[in-house]
């Protein structure tokens, strides 16, 4: 197993009622930090009184019933290969990835190897050491881009904090369909689809979740798109988008039945059927230096296939306005 999960159980002393959900478990669990148990937390590993999607911030009491379930990724199993993937940034503290479409950041199931940490791995073997390979955050396979990895405990401590503080900026490029009214900002909670597991949707119950975008250009029935986001929740961008009747171009589980216009040119059909993915690229990256304390910006060009799409999209657009003088 690549990734172990332990369950534990907890009742909530007197001596910690009134105190928050993160602190008291941390209290009581002490083989791991609270930096790793609030990120369980929000993650959806921890139910109390057998109540799921709690806050770190949740208020807990006496005779409380605290449930966690430990995930540990043992890399001590992970088989170090030789894959490619570009360095976007590199000191002896932080790495930035520029992770190619396709490749899977994690193993787990289907993906037994060839992931990014076992590129991570063979190229830098002093992260077996850290949890999760020193990986801060995560990329769905098909999304390209920065990817933020701690190369020291201190170091993955700090960008941990900074990542739970929503401290590290994160700046997205999207092409969608249709074209949105104007730019905004979706507040919308999510939660995992009660029915297809590996589907997330906009629920009520579930996490906070904030996406922030802006109209960088509008086409004929499809709109280029600048996306920031404020959390961080699985599928946010993809879950977000397809909830305001905008999902993204090529997006497998969230904008099926999906198709390009009527009258669109044979290089614009071409084009999207060629992206065979969604159209999300992490563009830019901010986050304060766990040594130095400095600011940190790095940024990463369109990958060829969303450049391609770009431009068949804006080819589209003047045509069609040639062909309706």
């Amino acid at each position: 197993m690549l990734i172990t999960a332990t369950q534990h159980q907890y009742i909530v002393p007197e001596q910690l009622s009134g105190r928050r959900l993160d602190a008291a478990l941390a209290a009581l669990c002490t083989d791991y930090s609270r930096t790793v148990i609030k990120t369980w937390i929000e993650s959806g590993e921890v139910s109390v009184n057998e109540v799921e999607n709690r806050k770190p911030r949740t208020l807990v009491y006496g005779s409380d019933r605290i449930s966690l379930r430990a995930r540990v990724e043992d890399t001590q199993e992970i088989e170090p290969q030789d894959l490619p993937f570009a360095l976007a940034y590199e000191d002896e503290f932080v790495l930035v990835i520029d992770k190619p479409p396709g490749l899977v950041v994690h193993p787990g199931a289907g993906n037994p190897d060839r992931t990014l940490v076992n590129g991570l791995l063979f190229r830098f073997p002093s992260l077996l050491g850290l949890p999760r390979a020193g990986i801060i955050h995560r990329l769905d396979k098909d999304t390209s881009g920065l990817l933020l990895v701690a190369r020291t405990a201190a170091a993955y401590q700090s960008l941990t904090r900074q990542m739970a503080r929503r401290e590290v900026r994160r700046v997205y490029a999207a092409l969608v369909h249709g074209v949105p009214v104007g730019s905004g900002t979706v507040n919308a909670a999510m939660g995992r689809d009660r029915v297809q597991r590996t589907r997330m949707r906009v629920s009520a119950s579930g996490r906070e979740a904030i996406t922030h975008y802006r109209i960088l250009k509008r086409f004929r029935a499809h709109a280029y798109l600048e996306l920031a986001l404020e959390t961080g929740r699985t599928h946010q961008i993809r879950v977000h988008m397809q909830h305001l009747g905008h999902p993204l171009i090529g997006d497998p589980t969230y904008a099926k039945g999906r198709i390009a216009p009527s009258r669109s040119s044979s290089t614009l059909n071409t084009a999207l059927k060629s992206l065979c993915r969604q159209a999300l690229h992490a563009k830019e990256l901010e986050f304060t230096h766990p040594e130095s304390g400095e600011l940190v910006a790095v940024k990463s060009a369109l990958p060829g296939d969303f450049r391609r799409a770009l431009r068949a999209l804006g080819l589209d657009l003047k045509t069609i306005s040639v062909a309706s003088d």
